[in-house]
């Protein structure tokens, strides 16, 4: 029997509770891990689900749920199989690496958690198409987005910063504002050297995503859970 997700109270552990969620998601990269416990607070959620969990759940719960949960986590477990096994994706001055959920560059880790990648992979297999958010979410995080959700937006920022940070000869994630985000390698000093206008129209060089809406995302990073 292959198992495709597990259910995890890191307080039954004790003291090596995090140890061990850490040592589960890095050794088991393709297992789904849905976090179930009590008494949570922000910082433990988002430490959690940074460390590679893909859900998390807080007592009391009910039991159908939960299920439902873990149904989702080993559904989008299953879609990721087939991708695994079809090798390395190269793209611009980045190698996509599906049997390690991890991007590298020259050799290098841009070091990506497990839903970092899974966003990454997801734009990348559209091949320069336009996702919505809205199918983004549903697609990796595996159930509907909900009204106002900004989870997307969120993962987009970080993976752009680290991509950038590592490969800043050229520019991956485009936003299309209002309807969602395109990966594509495009050559950074083209898009410099635009005049005085940034990404699809938005002034002074800034980032669409970076005005979409009135609600700061850094201040949303902690709703960036499910």
């Amino acid at each position: 029997m292959r198992l495709s997700a597990v259910l995890i109270d890191p307080a039954c552990l004790g003291s090596l509770g995090w140890d061990y969620l850490t040592r589960i998601c890095q050794t088991l990269p393709g297992l789904g891990v849905v976090v179930c416990t009590e008494r949570s607070t922000v910082a433990q959620r988002v430490r959690g689900l940074r460390l590679g969990a893909d859900d998390w759940i807080t007592k009391p719960c009910h039991p159908e749920e939960v299920l439902a949960r873990l149904e989702a986590v080993a559904r989008r477990r299953r879609r990721t199989r087939a991708p695994v096994e079809a090798g390395p994706i190269v793209v611009g001055g980045l190698e996509l690496r599906p049997d390690q959920f991890q991007a590298f560059v020259s050799g290098t880790s841009v070091e990506l958690t497990r839903r970092e990648f899974e966003v990454l992979q997801l734009l990348a297999d559209a091949e320069g198409r336009v996702l919505q958010r809205e199918d983004i979410y549903q697609r990796v995080w595996g159930y509907a987005m909900a009204h106002g959700d900004r989870s997307v937006d969120v993962f987009v920022r970080k993976l752009r910063s680290k991509l950038e940070r590592a490969s800043p000869r050229w520019s991956y994630n485009h936003t299309h504002f209002g309807i969602g985000y395109r990966f594509q390698a495009e050559p950074a000093d083209a898009l410099e050297h635009e005049s005085g206008v940034g990404e699809l129209g938005a002034p002074n060089g800034h980032r669409a995503d970076d005005h979409d809406g009135s609600v700061d995302i850094h201040r949303l990073e902690g709703a960036a859970s499910l």
